[in-house]
C-alpha cells in the first residue's frame, strides 16, 4: 500500500473515531506550532502541518490512533498492522537519548 493511501485510510479511521483531521499551514505563525490532537469546542481535532512529509503525517496519525480503541471499527489489515506494530517503535525512538 502506498504512503498516500495509508494516510487516507488513517484519516478515515480518525473520522470513524470522532477525530477530524485538518491540514493547516504553520509557516505563517508567529509562534512554534506542532501537529497534534486538540479539543476545540468539545470536538476532537488533529491539526496536521500540511507541509510535513507524507511519512511524518502517517507517523503522527499512527501514534495518535494506536492509543485509541479501534477494535470495533473496520480497519484495512495493512493499517491495522501498522497501528499495532509501529507504534511501540515510534515511542522507543522518541525516548532514545542517542537520537539527535
Amino acid at each position: 500500500m502506498k504512503s498516500r493511501q495509508v494516510y487516507e485510510e488513517l484519516k478515515d479511521l480518525a473520522e470513524k473515531l470522532g477525530i477530524t483531521v485538518s491540514e493547516q499551514s504553520f509557516k505563517q505563525t508567529a509562534i512554534r506550532v506542532k501537529s497534534g490532537l486538540c479539543k476545540i469546542r468539545g470536538k476532537e481535532m488533529f491539526i496536521m502541518d500540511k507541509h510535513a512529509s507524507i511519512h511524518k503525517k502517517n507517523r503522527l496519525l499512527i501514534e495518535c490512533l494506536s492509543q485509541r480503541s479501534h477494535e470495533e471499527v473496520f480497519v484495512v489489515p495493512t493499517v491495522r498492522e501498522m497501528l499495532t506494530t509501529q507504534s511501540p517503535k515510534i515511542r522507543s525512538k522518541e525516548n532514545d537519548p542517542n537520537k539527535s
